[in-house]
């Protein structure tokens, strides 16, 4: 039996657990991957305070997992499968078994979005849906396209610019969505182009992405590229992991809270990105697996 159990080891998960250990309260991070979530896929972490210039999302997800050890946070590698949130003791069940705490947090986050895209799940992994920190070195000397405007898939193509011959920004807006910082080193680059008010169609291949095709949002007009042995990486915004929340009223797929970040459930609590929130960024995640962790305590 456990006073808090926490649902996910993401920043806001791992920034609760050190919280509510330092309160007393007996606590398991329960993770199904490796501690970090999708900040520790990224291929450098920036505008976090204290952050280390250049320092990868692996780098940031190690020194979390250290500092939550030794802080004294259990953290069990487990998928969770079901979960009775309803009720004074609250019970998580796992392939590791049932686990069972008087309150929770929820704080496993989002995955990827995929587009959806002829080709898509048959070429994945194959050129298709890649990660840029893990395979931008298998694109030494190659085309790389990057689908995603937004911040971070502009930061994974600034990084990829590095290895890649050249990187292709497709985007369905008439200009990138990211902040000035990342826009201005777009434009300083010597290798990046930009493909706006565009979205990619469809991939095709055997063993590797051969073949992709590409929108206009415009005019409708599909253009054929062939780019053989190319990678595509997407980064094309977030779904969030609540599909077994079913006891809790989302807004958009995702769990409202109040300024506790409690929910309706009484010993229930959100963090992070899994969150009904304006901001998702590493600050906002800690904040919050902070601010539930504190009152999960005091309840």
């Amino acid at each position: 039996m456990y006073d808090v159990i926490i649902i996910g080891a993401g920043p806001a998960g791992i920034s609760a657990g050190i919280y509510a250990v330092s309160r007393g309260q007996k606590t398991v991070i329960l993770e199904k991957n490796e501690v970090g979530g999708l900040i520790g896929k990224v291929s450098t972490v920036t505008h976090y305070a204290s952050v280390s210039e250049g320092e990868s999302g692996k780098e940031f997800s190690e020194k979390m997992k250290k500092q939550a050890e030794s802080a004294g946070v259990e953290i069990v590698n487990a998928q969770v499968n079901s979960v009775e949130l309803e009720g004074d003791v609250k019970q998580i069940h796992t392939d590791k078994g049932t686990y069972c705490a008087r309150k929770v947090i929820l704080a496993n986050g989002t995955s990827p979005r995929k587009l959806g895209v002829i080709g898509e799940d048959e070429l994945y992994g194959k050129g298709m849906g890649m990660n840029a920190a893990r395979d931008a070195v298998k694109y030494q000397g190659k085309n790389v396209y990057v689908v995603g405007g937004a911040d971070g898939a502009v930061k994974e193509a600034l990084y990829l610019a590095k290895y890649a011959a050249k990187v292709t920004i497709i985007h369905f807006e008439e200009q990138l969505g990211c902040i000035a910082e990342f826009r201005e080193k777009v434009n300083r680059a010597s290798n990046i182009s930009l493909c706006l008010h565009a979205r990619l169609h469809g991939v095709y291949g055997k063993d590797q992405v051969d073949v992709l095709e590409i929108q206009d949002e415009h005019t409708g007009e599909i253009e054929k590229i062939e780019d053989p042995g190319c990678g595509i990486f997407v980064y094309a915004g977030t779904v969030p992991n609540t599909g077994l929340y079913t006891q809790l009223k989302l807004e958009e797929g995702f769990i409202p809270v109040n300024e506790k970040m409690e929910t309706a459930i009484a010993g229930v609590y959100a963090a992070g990105d899994i969150r009904v929130k304006q901001i998702r960024q590493i600050s906002t995640a800690v904040s919050d697996g902070t601010i539930a962790a504190v009152n999960a305590a005091a309840m």
